[in-house]
């Protein structure tokens, strides 16, 4: 009999179920952030890259 109520109480608990939605939510966030970094980051570096080079070219001009 204790068996019987013992499966029953754990077919009623959802903790995992929210465990699991959790864990898809933060993957698809994960992948995202990974999407978005890959697309974006040829281009960031080249941005680097010319603002460097125009500010390695400024001089100071010295009164």
């Amino acid at each position: 009999m204790k068996l019987f109520k013992l499966a029953q109480n754990f077919k009623r608990d959802e903790d995992g179920a929210v465990t699991v939605d959790w864990v898809v939510l933060t993957a698809a966030i994960v992948g995202l952030g990974i999407a978005v970094l890959s697309s974006v980051g040829g281009a960031t570096s080249d941005l680097a890259d010319t603002i460097s080079s125009n500010l390695a070219a400024q001089t100071i001009a010295t009164y």
